[in-house]
């Protein structure tokens, strides 16, 4: 078995050397330079033209998995756990219940209850998938494929994700009803208690990687980390430090919601938490910005931990969506598998669990660096 973490100056030696490629190589040659480029286009016009028609893309890429996601796989999956059929009705596997699903919503009546703050109760379904897409502006998607590669790229996708909270609150205070209120702040009582870890734990990779550019951090993964019998093993974060893999997913799932930690929308308590005065297109927002904080969420586990777009053999785009999807079948076993646990459970598991074990982790990890260093 050759082990390629040796001692030296920095940083381990794969990770070192690849980031010092990664450096010397300059920024990579995001999407908006590369349509600017075709464009004929130069300077400011370039620049807004080339981001406009890259984001349009990007957020049409997004879009499209997730009206695949949401009316249709999550439907198929849950069957197959729980052995029913479901959808295989309308159209070639049930696809086109897609169709049916946006033409039932969008069809129906957009109700608003007396008592709301209209401007926030009209805001807050925009909010939530604007987050998440927002998000996806740092994800290096495969080779070319990055709207933007700012320094503090990990930090910004923290962040933008970070800013749903804001329209959960918006939605249960503004709708004027005890139930969406509750559900509002449980959802922030949560978010609160598993954001913390969540970026935590991603520090601890930013230590191993030593940047928070997101295109270095997959560059740093490209080493080999072991060859067992002739069989090279990446050098991925999550073999890296699989403890830490095990908990940014769990902290991912917490925040965006799933099983075991879907307390803020637990409809045998508080209905539909903070979507529950929300019909028609609104309804629609919120179920939308719920499945593409999904795919944010297993995009960011494919940058931290399992070497963002690189794969054997199929394009990078392929195995970045191949472990986007992964996630998500991930998050629908819990769905279906695991139970929920109370707000209190919930709680300490965030603040006496996951908190503690991610400081762990972050001191842990500093220490071998420092060690290897």
């Amino acid at each position: 078995m050759d082990l390629l973490l040796q001692s030296g100056t920095g940083t381990p030696t794969g990770t070192a050397n690849a980031t010092a490629n990664a450096s010397a190589a300059g920024p990579i040659t995001t999407l908006p330079e590369t349509i600017s480029g075709a464009l004929g286009l130069s300077g400011t016009l370039g620049d807004i033209v080339g981001g406009l028609i890259g984001a349009f893309l990007i957020a049409n890429i997004m879009l499209g998995m997730t009206a695949l996601a949401g009316p249709w796989a999550k439907r198929k999956i849950t069957a197959a756990f729980t052995d029913r059929i479901a959808v295989n009705r309308i159209g070639p596997f049930g696809l086109l219940i897609i169709v049916a699903d946006a033409v039932r919503l969008l069809s129906k009546e957009l109700i608003v209850p007396d008592g709301v703050d209209r401007p926030a109760w009209d805001i807050a379904p925009i909010v939530l998938p604007f987050s998440a897409l927002l998000g996806f502006a740092v994800i290096p998607l495969g080779s070319g494929l990055q709207l933007a590669d700012p320094e503090t790229g990990i930090v910004f996708a923290f962040a933008a994700g970070s800013i749903a909270s804001i329209s959960l609150v918006m939605a249960g205070y503004a709708s004027n009803n005890k139930f969406s209120l509750l559900g509002a702040l449980r959802a922030i009582a949560q978010n609160l208690a598993y954001e913390i870890p969540l970026v935590i734990t991603a520090a601890s990779v930013i230590i191993f990687a030593g940047t928070f550019r997101t295109s270095e951090i997959v560059a740093a993964q490209t080493e080999t980390l072991v060859t067992i019998a002739g069989i090279a093993i990446p050098g991925w974060y999550a073999f890296v430090n699989p403890f830490a893999f095990v908990l940014f997913a769990l902290a991912n799932i917490a925040e965006i919601g799933r099983n075991p930690f879907d307390i803020p929308e637990a409809p045998t308590e508080i209905v539909a938490g903070y979507q529950t005065e929300y019909s028609s297109v609104y309804f629609v927002l919120f179920y939308l910005g719920e499945f593409i904080h999904i795919f944010l969420g297993g995009a960011l586990i494919a940058v931290l931990f399992l070497g963002g777009p690189a794969g054997p053999v199929l394009p990078g785009f392929v195995w970045m969506v191949i472990k986007m999807w992964a996630f998500f079948l991930f998050t629908q076993w819990a769905r279906s598998a695991v139970p929920r646990v109370r707000i209190d459970q919930l709680i300490e598991i965030g603040w006496k669990g996951m908190l503690v074990l991610s400081f762990a982790n972050l001191v842990l990890t500093a220490v071998i660096v420092g060690v290897i260093a």
